[in-house]
């Protein structure tokens, strides 16, 4: 017989009853029976407390909250736990006002459950966090892409390539007669292209291969958008309930579905990638052991041969003992935009972002602000490669019908470094033929390849980014052809930076055929080659160690600036420089000649400083093969 509060006999045995019904996890006779009670002794506060837990386990969290407040209203000191249950409820519906209150009320209290402690000094952060989140909201004005994208179905989980000119979506569309799982509704891939600045297309399946009577979805485009990595739960090759595949553009569409493997996947859930613009890191959420806490965010890294590491955890700046989810690295690889209820928010899951610094680890997370995040979940969140715009997916704001696409301008100080592209098509310069052709885009700082692609071997097509605030040599090879090489200065803002829309010729090996080295580099008035040059002329080594009857000229050329004598001489020491480079590297001097030829043959007129610029330059002409 426990001493309640009541000494009301009739309450008691609802009470009693009520109990009965909550072990058996009856909750609606539980309910009816404490309501009872509480009509015969509206100060029974044992069925007020009661009351309020199902309410709150039953997620009737206003109901928890005015039962709550009834038992501080009978006796304040009753039950000190109850200052925590109600301060998390509180917090969960945005009362943060009352939740601070309540909390700070709750932590005077000594002797409680460690873990409940920390939970409360948690949300009491957040409480504080979320009040000041609202006295300085961000700008946010969310625009729905409209009836071409969304639909009454929900659509989520957009992914863009590098040009913004192709959106991929998954769409949770009614189950049809061909569906294999028992759920009422199934995960497909859409996909839409832009038509003029900001009008899209009508989204249309993808279709197989990607597409199955299964579920697909969580997926990320590669900047050129010719590879896509997904999630597909509960396949037959699947090593988990949720695996990561890999599908890539060919001649006939995209390919079959590939499992990444057992040594990617875990036998737990991986889901939610998110690829590198290099394409060569993998960002995605599991549930795997070994991690931080629920969810946490990890890589993986491709090798030089194709194949994929162990998964690393991106450690204790991004993931918490909770949950990090939905990954986006963006364009400039190195920001980083994820969901988390681990730091301090304001409440469910919420936006934020990290920065890798150059020491390899990651700045500590700075949430996206308030209206974009708020007490509800938010997530799926992507950035453009100019950095200015974000695209999410919500429900809270009318639409479409449930789940739509939102973009938003995105606020300067969560921008990432912006970043632009060049695109165009390959052709055989003699037939016109588009061609295929490999493109890689070097870090001039420090040789590193920071993107490696193709031209569509179709269409000649390509698509390549080019992250700001580095500069950078482009190199285009293919077997049979002389390289190509394009030079970007990108040091600085260049925020506002305009695309490079040009196409390629590639020409064939062959007498006559002439190269412009435009990676090549030399101080004013000197004919010593810069550290930089290397990228370019290692290039030129290789293209002579695979044609190994090639012979070249190297050639010198200034602009009109200072005398003609002057520039005769500066032109042949910088030839003479690469030449004496190349015998260095092993390439047999019979093979190779230089001349000078000074300012005699321009490209543009030295009128402009432009055109100066394009004068001034090393070239290779072949001179037999």
């Amino acid at each position: 017989q426990f001493n309640y509060s009541t000494k009301n006999q009739k309450a008691i045995k609802l009470f009693d009853k009520a109990m009965e019904y909550f072990q058996s996890r009856d909750m609606v006779n539980c309910e009816s029976s404490l309501l009872k009670a509480i009509k015969e002794d509206d100060q029974f506060i044992e069925a007020h407390m009661l009351l309020a837990n199902i309410y709150e386990e039953q997620k009737f969290v206003e109901k928890a909250i005015k039962y709550y407040e009834n038992v501080i209203d009978i006796d304040p000191e009753f039950f000190e736990g109850v200052y925590y249950n109600i301060g998390n409820c509180e917090f969960s519906i945005g009362k943060y006002d009352e939740a601070k209150t309540h909390l700070e009320k709750f932590l005077t209290y000594s002797g409680q459950d460690p873990k409940i402690v920390k939970r409360s000094q948690f949300l009491y952060k957040c409480s504080k966090f979320a009040i000041n989140a609202m006295k300085n909201p961000i700008p946010f004005k969310p625009v729905n892409l409209g009836d071409s994208v969304n639909t009454e179905n929900n659509e989520y989980s957009p992914s863009l390539t590098i040009d913004e000119q192709t959106l991929v979506i998954t769409v949770l569309r009614p189950r049809d007669e061909y569906t294999i799982h028992s759920s009422a509704k199934e995960e497909d891939f859409y996909m839409s292209v832009k038509r003029g600045d900001s009008l899209w297309s009508k989204a249309r399946r993808i279709g197989s291969p990607l597409n199955s009577h299964g579920n697909e979805g969580a997926q990320s485009i590669s900047p050129d958008g010719k590879t896509l990595f997904f999630t597909i739960c509960n396949r037959s090759d699947g090593v988990g309930s949720c695996d990561l595949y890999i599908s890539q553009i060919q001649k006939t569409g995209w390919s079959t579905p590939v499992n990444m493997g057992i040594k990617v996947n875990s036998g737990a859930w991986d889901s939610q990638p998110s690829i590198s613009p290099d394409g060569n890191t993998l960002y995605f959420a599991s549930a795997r052991g070994g991690g931080k806490g629920v969810m946490d965010i990890w890589k993986t890294t491709k090798s030089d041969n194709g194949t994929w590491s162990s998964p690393v955890n991106l450690g204790d700046s991004i993931n918490t003992e909770f949950s990090e989810m939905s990954p986006f690295i963006h364009s400039d690889g190195k920001t980083l935009y994820f969901t988390s209820n681990g730091h301090p928010g304001m409440g469910g899951l919420d936006i934020f972002y990290s920065k890798l610094k150059d020491d390899g680890q990651w700045s500590t997370p700075k949430n996206l602000g308030y209206p974009i995040n708020t007490f509800n979940d938010e997530g799926y969140l992507i950035v453009n490669a100019r950095g200015n715009k974000a695209y999410f997916s919500s429900d809270k704001y009318g639409g479409q019908g449930g789940m739509d696409i939102y973009s938003f301008d995105l606020y300067e100080e969560a921008r990432p470094t912006a970043v632009t592209y060049m695109k165009g098509t390959v052709y055989n310069s003699k037939t016109k033929k588009r061609i295929d052709a490999k493109f890689e885009l070097i870090d001039l700082s420090n040789s590193q390849v920071i993107v490696q692609s193709f031209s569509d071997p179709l269409t000649g097509e390509f698509l390549v980014s080019l992250p700001t605030d580095r500069n950078y040599a482009l190199n285009v090879s293919k077997e049979g052809y002389l390289f190509y090489s394009e030079n970007f200065e990108l040091k600085g803002d260049h925020s506002k930076l305009k695309p490079f829309i040009k196409d390629i010729h590639m020409q064939p090996i062959e007498t006559g055929g002439v190269v412009v080295l435009k990676n090549i580099f030399f101080d004013f008035d000197k004919f010593d080659l810069k550290p930089e040059s290397q990228i370019e002329l290692n290039r030129l080594v290789d293209l002579l160690n695979q044609n190994k009857t090639m012979k070249i000229e190297i050639g010198g050329h200034t602009d009109n600036k200072g005398t003609a004598e002057y520039n005769q001489k500066l032109s042949e020491n910088r030839a003479r420089s690469v030449y004496e480079y190349l015998v260095n590297k092993g390439i047999d001097k019979n093979r190779l000649s230089y001349k000078g030829y000074g300012l005699t043959k321009p490209l543009e007129s030295n009128d402009t400083e432009e055109g100066r610029a394009i004068n001034r330059r090393t070239e290779f002409k072949v001179m037999g093969n």
